[in-house]
């Protein structure tokens, strides 16, 4: 046995490792949390398979899964980048999980990151079982890959921001309520379900500026009608994540 075989080497662990072990920790409590995975998971395969299954809402002319599963991703990108992530991090926050992981070698810029990375991961695997579902009832997606990508993250960076400025501010309870409210009222109004064009002409200008919806309806001109890359859209998108996220960095309490 050499000499200083068993010598403790004090210190902090590489910062990427660090981060990339919060991340999968992150992941796992999202994945275990019952409720984070009914909102994230369930809903919206519910919701997917029950109005391409049936005739409820007039979609249009064509499949009606072609309609929908766009606006269900969108709804999926959502339900993980804010909702989900506002109420975990608005409980963590009233806990004090923040305010002790904010005093530990990771810094806080780098357990934001986490947290952006495990919402990251989960929505990949929101998208495949979605995507899943969507071409055993039939979809038949066209348009560029790439932007579809760009518009998803594009979206995650809106909805991320909003959720953590929502989470930072707010007391937990309080985001709990509001969060959930968003989601109902954005799942309705946000074009994801229910065609923007069945609304009165002055509301669809204000509801076309929401994130969901230019999140959706940009994913759709793409999927369904193969237009190329949506810059109206996307540009609204890019719009929200910078006042999001640059809110969020300015407001947010770990306290």
């Amino acid at each position: 046995m050499s000499a200083g075989t068993y010598t403790p080497r004090p210190g902090a662990a590489p910062l990427p490792r660090m981060i990339a072990a919060q991340t999968a920790l992150e992941t796992r409590m999202l994945l275990r949390n019952g409720e984070q995975l009914l909102l994230t998971v369930i809903i919206p395969t519910l919701l997917l398979v029950l109005f391409s299954a049936v005739d409820i809402v007039d979609t249009g002319s064509g499949a009606s899964v072609d309609f929908l599963a766009p606006g269900i991703l969108a709804l999926a990108v959502m339900s993980t980048a804010f909702t989900g992530q506002a109420i975990a991090t608005g409980f963590e926050r009233r806990y004090g999980v923040l305010k002790r992981l904010g005093a530990s070698p990771l810094p806080r810029w780098a357990l934001m990151t986490a947290k952006t990375l495990s919402v990251l991961v989960t929505e990949v695997l929101q998208i495949v079982l979605l995507t899943a579902i969507a071409f055993a009832l039939g979809w038949s997606p066209q348009g560029n890959p790439l932007s579809v990508l760009l518009l998803l993250v594009l979206g995650t960076a809106a909805f991320s921001g909003l959720g953590l400025l929502m989470a930072g501010t707010l007391k937990a309870e309080a985001t709990l309520a509001a969060a959930n409210l968003v989601f109902l009222l954005l799942l309705v109004g946000g074009g994801v379900i229910v065609p923007l064009e069945k609304f009165p002409d002055a509301m669809q200008s204000v509801l076309g500026l929401l994130p969901v919806s230019a999140l959706s309806e940009g994913l759709r001109d793409v999927l369904q009608h193969g237009a190329p890359m949506p810059w109206a859209q996307a540009g609204i998108l890019a719009v929200w994540a910078v006042l999001g996220l640059g809110a969020a960095a300015k407001f947010f309490r770990w306290e």
